[in-house]
Protein backbone atom coordinates (compact mmCIF):
# COMPACT_ATOMS: atom_id res chain seq x y z
CA UNK A 1 0.00 0.00 0.00
CA UNK A 2 1.52 3.32 -1.04
CA UNK A 3 1.88 6.24 1.32
CA UNK A 4 -0.84 8.86 0.95
CA UNK A 5 -0.06 12.40 -0.16
CA UNK A 6 -1.36 15.46 1.71
CA UNK A 7 -3.94 15.79 -1.09
CA UNK A 8 -5.07 12.19 -0.49
CA UNK A 9 -5.50 12.81 3.25
CA UNK A 10 -7.38 16.02 2.49
CA UNK A 11 -9.71 14.13 0.15
CA UNK A 12 -10.22 11.32 2.70
CA UNK A 13 -11.26 13.83 5.38
CA UNK A 14 -13.47 15.85 3.01
CA UNK A 15 -15.28 12.68 1.88
CA UNK A 16 -16.41 11.96 5.44
CA UNK A 17 -16.75 15.41 7.00
CA UNK A 18 -18.33 18.61 5.68
CA UNK A 19 -15.54 21.20 5.89
CA UNK A 20 -15.62 24.91 5.12
CA UNK A 21 -11.80 25.03 5.20
CA UNK A 22 -9.33 22.17 5.04
CA UNK A 23 -5.55 22.28 4.73
CA UNK A 24 -3.23 19.28 5.01
CA UNK A 25 0.55 19.25 4.98
CA UNK A 26 2.79 16.24 5.36
CA UNK A 27 5.47 13.89 4.12
CA UNK A 28 3.51 10.70 3.41
CA UNK A 29 3.72 9.37 6.96
CA UNK A 30 3.19 12.37 9.25
CA UNK A 31 0.54 14.98 8.56
CA UNK A 32 -0.75 18.24 10.03
CA UNK A 33 -4.30 19.31 9.21
CA UNK A 34 -6.29 22.47 9.85
CA UNK A 35 -9.93 21.45 9.68
CA UNK A 36 -12.86 23.86 9.90
CA UNK A 37 -16.33 22.34 10.16
CA UNK A 38 -19.70 23.42 11.51
CA UNK A 39 -20.01 19.82 12.77
CA UNK A 40 -17.48 20.72 15.51
CA UNK A 41 -19.90 23.22 17.07
CA UNK A 42 -20.39 22.39 20.74
CA UNK A 43 -17.85 19.53 20.75
CA UNK A 44 -14.77 19.31 22.96
CA UNK A 45 -11.41 18.92 21.21
CA UNK A 46 -11.30 15.16 21.86
CA UNK A 47 -14.74 14.68 20.27
CA UNK A 48 -13.68 16.80 17.28
CA UNK A 49 -10.62 14.63 16.77
CA UNK A 50 -12.73 11.49 17.10
CA UNK A 51 -15.02 12.88 14.39
CA UNK A 52 -12.01 13.27 12.04
CA UNK A 53 -10.77 9.76 12.88
CA UNK A 54 -14.24 8.44 12.04
CA UNK A 55 -14.08 10.22 8.67
CA UNK A 56 -10.70 8.61 7.98
CA UNK A 57 -11.84 5.15 9.07
CA UNK A 58 -9.37 2.31 8.52
CA UNK A 59 -6.98 4.63 6.68
CA UNK A 60 -5.93 6.03 10.05
CA UNK A 61 -4.64 2.61 11.08
CA UNK A 62 -3.44 1.36 7.70
CA UNK A 63 -2.03 4.36 5.81
CA UNK A 64 -1.63 7.38 8.06
CA UNK A 65 1.00 6.93 10.74
CA UNK A 66 0.59 10.28 12.49
CA UNK A 67 -1.93 13.09 12.19
CA UNK A 68 -1.76 16.31 14.17
CA UNK A 69 -4.74 18.54 13.75
CA UNK A 70 -6.23 21.89 14.58
CA UNK A 71 -10.01 21.55 14.60
CA UNK A 72 -12.07 24.74 14.52
CA UNK A 73 -15.66 25.83 14.04
CA UNK A 74 -16.22 28.46 11.32
CA UNK A 75 -16.53 31.16 14.03
CA UNK A 76 -13.30 30.05 15.71
CA UNK A 77 -11.54 30.03 12.35
CA UNK A 78 -12.76 33.55 11.55
CA UNK A 79 -11.54 34.74 14.95
CA UNK A 80 -8.18 33.00 14.45
CA UNK A 81 -7.80 34.53 10.96
CA UNK A 82 -8.70 38.01 12.24
CA UNK A 83 -6.10 37.76 15.02
CA UNK A 84 -3.48 36.59 12.52
CA UNK A 85 -4.28 39.47 10.17
CA UNK A 86 -4.14 41.99 13.02
CA UNK A 87 -0.86 40.52 14.25
CA UNK A 88 0.61 40.62 10.72
CA UNK A 89 -0.47 44.26 10.39
CA UNK A 90 1.50 45.22 13.50
CA UNK A 91 4.69 43.72 12.10
CA UNK A 92 4.51 45.38 8.72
Amino acid sequence: MSEPSPRDVRDFIAAGLACSHLEVEGDGRHFFATIVSAEFEGLARVRRHQRVYTALGDRMREQIHALSMKTLTPAEHAEFAAKAATSAGHHA
